[in-house]
């Protein structure tokens, strides 16, 4: 994790309004995403879930919630890069494997690439 760190940190500036959504439960946040790119294609950018959080609906209530923001602002699909650790969430939530890239911080290691139809 500490390799990717730097990777997977939201700063302040990095926070996009009204396309960053941060679930809170007991007054602390569990989940964050962010929805980036432009029409037609935007990018499910940074879904995150705290491990405590996870199993509880907490993902996928945001990805809906990204998804629906996507569709509004006019994209015909979302796009995402995850571990593949996360294709099944990704494919329950509806969204097909169209790839796979390096990744940026840990040599050797691959992340898949998926897209939703909207």
């Amino acid at each position: 994790m500490d390799a990717c760190r730097d990777e997977l940190t939201i700063h302040p500036e990095d926070v996009i309004p009204h396309r960053t959504t941060v679930a809170v439960a007991d007054g602390r946040p569990v989940a964050v995403a962010m929805l980036t790119g432009e029409p037609p294609h935007g990018e499910l950018d940074m879904l995150f879930v705290d491990p405590d959080a996870i199993g509880k609906g907490f993902g996928g209530k945001l990805f809906r919630h990204i998804a629906d923001l996507a569709r509004e602002s006019g994209c015909h699909s979302l796009e995402l890069t995850a571990d593949p650790y996360a294709e099944p969430f990704y494919e329950a939530m509806g969204a097909v494997r169209i790839g796979s890239e390096p990744s940026q911080s840990i040599p050797g290691r691959v992340l898949n690439r998926y897209a939703l139809k909207l």
